[in-house]
Formats: C-alpha cells, sequence, structure tokens
C-alpha cells in the first residue's frame, strides 16, 4: 500500500484537502494537481499509479486528462468525480477507457472500494507484465491481446500457476482463446524445453481417441499395421493439452485419471506399463458439473482436473478488448494480404462493440481478416463488414431491455418499425395504416417525413 501512489485532480482546494486527508490515514501516497495541465506534468515526470480526477475544471476537462493520460500510459486507472447532474457524461467517458467514476459529494467508503480496486489491478498488472515478458524471451510470443481486468485477471492466475505442477481446467465459450492460455501456462514453466502436445477430443471419434491418447500395439484392433506411439508418452517431460475433454468417453476416462493419479498407463492391446511425467492441462466449453450429474463424466476425474480452474470471460463480456484486438487483426492481415489498411471508421468500430460475438475473439478476427480483404481504401468501411452486424444491430435497436443507443435513437427506431409494418399490412395505403396506428393520415404523413420512411410497398403496387 505505501508504494501505491495516488493523483488527485481537482481545482477545489477544500475538495483536495479532505480527500488528501482521508487517503494519507489509510497509508496511500498522494500527489495534487489545481488543474489538467499540472496533472499531465507530475504524470510525465514522476510515479502515478491512479488518478483520482474533477470531471469539469477549467481549462482541459476531466475527459481531456483521460484521453491524454491514456496515450501517456494507458494502464494508469483514471476515476473521475463528478456532480450529479453530470453523470450521464461521467458514464460515457467509461467508454474512452475511464476506471470508474465518484458522484460529488464523494461517499468515502466509495472511494475506499475503487482505490483498492485499482491498487489491487496494479498488482495483477505488474505480476502479468512479468509473464508476458518472460513469454517473449523464450519465443516470440504476442498472442494474447488484451487490456480488460478481466482478461488480467485471468493471466495472473496463469502466471502463478505455471510455475507448479498442478492440473489446469481452462473454461470458457467456444472462440474465447483457450489453447492460447494454456500454450502460456506452458511456455512460462520449468517444462517449456520439452514439447507441448496438443489432442482435440471433439475431433475424434470414441475408438481413435483412446488410441490417440495412450498408443496401440501392432495389430491390436483391426487397422493397427504398427506400433503408435501415443499423446501421452509424445508429451513426456513437457505438458499435454487436452482440449474439449468433456467428450471423453465414460470407459476412457477411467484410464485417464490412473495416468493422471500414477503417471502410469498401457498401450492400447499391450500389457507392458509405460510411466510418464507429464504435466496435463485441459480445455472446455462444457458444463462439467451437470454432466456429472447426468453419469456423463466421472467425479472423481473431475477434481483430478480441476485442481486450478482458469475461465475466460466471453468477449462480449470484456468489450474493452475490441478495439486492442481489432487493431491488432488489421495490422496482421494487411501485412499478409501486402495492404496498407491503417484504421476503420467510426459507423464500422461503433458495429463491431455493439456486437454480441457468439463465436468470440475467432469471430472478430475472421470479420476483421474479411474486411481487410475487401476494404477499398484505406480505412474499413461498414459496409466491408458482415451483414450478421446489420442485422445484429436491428434487434438490439428494437430490444426494449437492451441500452447501447440512446432514448430518442430507440424511440425513432420502434416507430418507424410500427410504421413500416403498418404500410406492409395495408400495402401501403396510408390512410388504413393510420387508423391501425390511431392517429390521423396527416400526421403519419409527418412522421414519416420526419423520419425519412419512404412507402416501399407503395412504389412495389405501382411497379
Amino acid at each position: 500500500m505505501k508504494d501505491f501512489r495516488i493523483l488527485l485532480v481537482d481545482d477545489e482546494p477544500a475538495q483536495i484537502t479532505s480527500i488528501r486527508a482521508f487517503l494519507k490515514r489509510r497509508g496511500y501516497k498522494v500527489a495534487t494537481a489545481g488543474c489538467a495541465e499540472d496533472a499531465l506534468a507530475v504524470i510525465k515526470t514522476e510515479q502515478v499509479d491512479m488518478v483520482l480526477t474533477d470531471f469539469r475544471m477549467p481549462g482541459l476537462s476531466g475527459r481531456d486528462l483521460l484521453i491524454e493520460i491514456k496515450k501517456l500510459n494507458p494502464e494508469i486507472p483514471v476515476v473521475l468525480m463528478t456532480a450529479y447532474g453530470q453523470i450521464e457524461d461521467a458514464v460515457n467517458v467509461l467508454k474512452d477507457g475511464a476506471f470508474d467514476y465518484l458522484t460529488k459529494p464523494v461517499d468515502l467508503n466509495e472511494l475506499k472500494r475503487l482505490v483498492e480496486k485499482a491498487r489491487k489491478l496494479n498488482c495483477m498488472i505488474s505480476e502479468n507484465d512479468l509473464l508476458k515478458k518472460e513469454l517473449t524471451q523464450q519465443t516470440n510470443f504476442n498472442a494474447i491481446i488484451s487490456q480488460s481486468q478481466e482478461m488480467e485477471q485471468v493471466l495472473n492466475i496463469a502466471a502463478r500457476v505455471a510455475a507448479s505442477k498442478a492440473s489446469v481446467l481452462i473454461r470458457g465459450e467456444s472462440g474465447t482463446g483457450k489453447e492460447l492460455i494454456a500454450r502460456a501456462v506452458h511456455l512460462a514453466s520449468a517444462r517449456n524445453d520439452k514439447p507441448m502436445v496438443v489432442v482435440n477430443c471433439a475431433a475424434l471419434s470414441d475408438n481413435l481417441l483412446e488410441s490417440e491418447l495412450f498408443g496401440h500395439e501392432k495389430g491390436s484392433f483391426t487397422g493397427a499395421n504398427s506400433q503408435h506411439i501415443g499423446r501421452f508418452e509424445q508429451a513426456n517431460g513437457g505438458t499435454l493439452f487436452i482440449d474439449e475433454v468433456g467428450d471423453i468417453p465414460l470407459h476412457t476416462q477411467v484410464k485417464l485419471l490412473r495416468a493422471l493419479q500414477s503417471g502410469e498407463f498401457e498401450r492400447v492391446g499391450g500389457s507392458q506399463t509405460i510411466k510418464v511425467d507429464v504435466r496435463v492441462v485441459t480445455a472446455t466449453n462444457r458444463n462439467l458439473e451437470e454432466m456429472i450429474r447426468e453419469n456423463q463424466f466421472r467425479e472423481d476425474l473431475f477434481y483430478r482436473l480441476n485442481v486450478v480452474a482458469i475461465t475466460i470471460p466471453a468477449l462480449r463480456n470484456r468489450k474493452s478488448d475490441i478495439p486492442t484486438l481489432i487493431e491488432h487483426f488489421i495490422k496482421k492481415y494487411s501485412e499478409q494480404n501486402g495492404k496498407q489498411i491503417t484504421n476503420l471508421s467510426r459507423e464500422a468500430q461503433n458495429q463491431l462493440m455493439r456486437y454480441h460475438f457468439p463465436g468470440n475473439v475467432r469471430e472478430l478476427e475472421n470479420m476483421v481478416e474479411r474486411a481487410v480483404v475487401l476494404a477499398r481504401d484505406e480505412i474499413i468501411m461498414s459496409e466491408d463488414l458482415p451483414a450478421v452486424l446489420k442485422e445484429s444491430d436491428d434487434q438490439t435497436l428494437l430490444n426494449p431491455s437492451i441500452f447501447t443507443n440512446d432514448y430518442s435513437t430507440k424511440v425513432a427506431a420502434f416507430e418507424t418499425a410500427m410504421i413500416e409494418s403498418s404500410l406492409k399490412l395495408t400495402h401501403g395505403n396510408q390512410s388504413q395504416a393510420a387508423k391501425i396506428l390511431g392517429i390521423t393520415e396527416r400526421h403519419l404523413r409527418s412522421r414519416m417525413q420526419k423520419l425519412e420512411i419512404e412507402n416501399t410497398q407503395k412504389l412495389r403496387l405501382a411497379v
């Protein structure tokens, strides 16, 4: 705590005095600045672990200060203090990378909670930087692209478990990057000079899976024309990554459990006991607890695999990673395709930010690759993106429970949908459409003009 340094920025001396005294009593180091310009000078010359700034100040605003801080050091958490009537503005700057906001008068208990949360995040980032540096030294490993708190926590657990011998179970939806985390664990472990062997259980039939894991002897079954060394033997001294472990059939689970407990097994059709030293990392997108209740997965095997669990959040739950991932994929596929794509339009970025990404990072990567290939200029436009984004936008806009759009935009979208539906029902007859809507025809025409709605049904009849 004593090394955690907070910069307090406010043009009201009384506010600075009160909050500084509160933070100092709790052991934090506090620097102060009366304006954003002075704050930037402090950040450029001194260590700052967190910034607590007023939203409205003479000169540069709190939002301006946030943007400048992110240019200097994007890892510094910035909390904005705002009057109650400015909450909407404060919420909007969360999209610019603010850590959080506080309403004035500042609730000291809430301030204490946010500072402690930022301090823990600072510790995690420091540990994760060490992990990433170690990985980079061992190999050109730059595949884990993230800046969200959620992924920092994932990497932090991976960093701490890597040096142990414990089994690791990585959980998450398809496309979240479970294999990347498994490789990070292997590369940061003492086994990094030995192989990491991968087996995907979902890609193999039940009959072949046991042979792939443990090997087989010549003649042990039809087609076994020679001896086959299994993945356990191939990974001896290193790491075995078993992907989609929930797809392993029960009879193979028994043999896997024994191999994990004793490090011993026999090849299919063989009698010789083989002993190996293998660190097992598994992954699944299935609910193993539910499978246990339905007698589809062994409980004792689950506990053997689940010594340390790492859960990777879905991309829709860590949207702050999306801009960083987009930038990375644009650079990657521009180089691969010999193009000079530098950025994407604001409309295209907003569409990607609003999308829910059922296919997670893998789906985002495919979308960006497609856009890079189709882009005519240096900027990716919304028309370069798949139609599913526009369809998703329409569904989100008309969903009253989703508030990614402002009030007036959603109301206009609902009104447009109602008018277009009534025109469709009446085959373009505006008088009948107005009756369905319970308004006058004059009012209908006025709203259609205001909302720029074209009577396509009437045009279709005329043709």
